[in-house]
């Protein structure tokens, strides 16, 4: 019965998406030394890392969940699949969480976590920011990374629709967003994009500001989780960013783990950490309970 109602649900919301019209996106006149930046930065710290996931990676989600891929919004007039997991035994709209991936591309590393957060009873709904594409090795990541930059309103627009998807076809009472690495930048942008509705936001050492202008308009509570030794997202920033956070009053959470560098929480990566990933998974489904829960005000 569970699995019926589910594969209705996702059906209607195919059909409501596939007819719905889909905006078109206009490209960004270049790029931001800071983003050229962090691009590079990012090919330095994967440089020796691969997609093959290890063992720690292979978590079953504490509760069965129902997946499917689904179109969402359009690339370059074509369509774009994001992947949408929920608890199987859903029966009422459930708080959402947007979910965007590594510099790696929606994977299935991501869809993974997508179903594992999805376990904990959320639906989750893992956003495609490449065009469809996933990268293998640093080079191509590096190279869908600079084209996602370079079309970041393509990136903003993405993001809108995947905010459309959850709360309006989808029903979310809630919505939070998480993300790591490349996607924990768009994490905070997310909350950007969306500064009275987005619930509760997820950082993984994603690159941020210390803007106050940029920051005062976030309302969402945020949870950010960076490393000490990371080369990339330089501990230097982070603290910055938590200095701006408390400057503005924000409901916030920053947590540096000392000793451990960039992607910590990536099993995959040589910088994984599986104390570290560990705590900072439980704060992570600490956080989304406190800020998502039907009886957070």
């Amino acid at each position: 019965m569970a699995r019926r109602k589910f594969q209705y649900f996702v059906f209607r919301a195919s059909v409501a998406l596939l007819l719905s019209s889909l905006a078109a996106c206009s490209n960004d006149k270049g790029i931001a030394d800071a983003e050229r930046a962090n691009v590079d930065a990012m090919a330095r710290e994967h440089a020796s890392d691969t997609t093959e996931p290890s063992p720690a990676a292979m978590i079953d989600p504490a509760r069965p969940v129902i997946s499917q891929t689904m179109a969402y919004s359009e690339y370059k007039d074509e369509l774009v699949y994001g992947y949408f997991s929920a608890p199987a035994d859903m029966f009422e709209p459930l708080p959402a969480i947007i979910m965007i991936h590594e510099w790696w591309g929606l994977n299935d590393n991501i869809r993974a976590m997508a179903d594992r957060l999805a376990g904990e009873g959320y639906i989750v709904f893992a956003v495609d920011l490449f065009g469809g594409k996933s990268a293998t090795t640093p080079g191509e990541a590096r190279v869908l990374m600079m084209e996602a930059i370079e079309d970041a309103d393509a990136g903003r627009e993405n993001i809108k629709k995947a905010f459309e998807f959850v709360s309006e076809t989808a029903g979310a009472p809630k919505v939070g967003s998480i993300g790591w690495c490349f996607g924990g930048g768009w994490s905070l942008s997310t909350a950007q994009l969306f500064p009275d509705d987005i619930d509760a936001t997820v950082i993984y050492y994603g690159q941020v500001t210390s803007d106050d202008d940029l920051l005062r308009p976030v309302n969402a509570p945020i949870l950010g989780l960076f490393g000490a030794e990371d080369a990339g997202i330089k501990v230097e920033t982070a603290i910055a960013f938590r200095e701006a956070l408390e400057r503005l009053r924000k409901d916030y959470e920053v947590h540096i783990y000392p000793g451990v560098g960039h992607a910590f929480a990536n099993p995959s990566g040589r910088n994984y950490d599986a104390a570290a990933a560990e705590d900072a998974w439980r704060r992570t489904l600490e956080f989304f309970a406190r800020h998502l829960s039907d009886g957070d005000s």
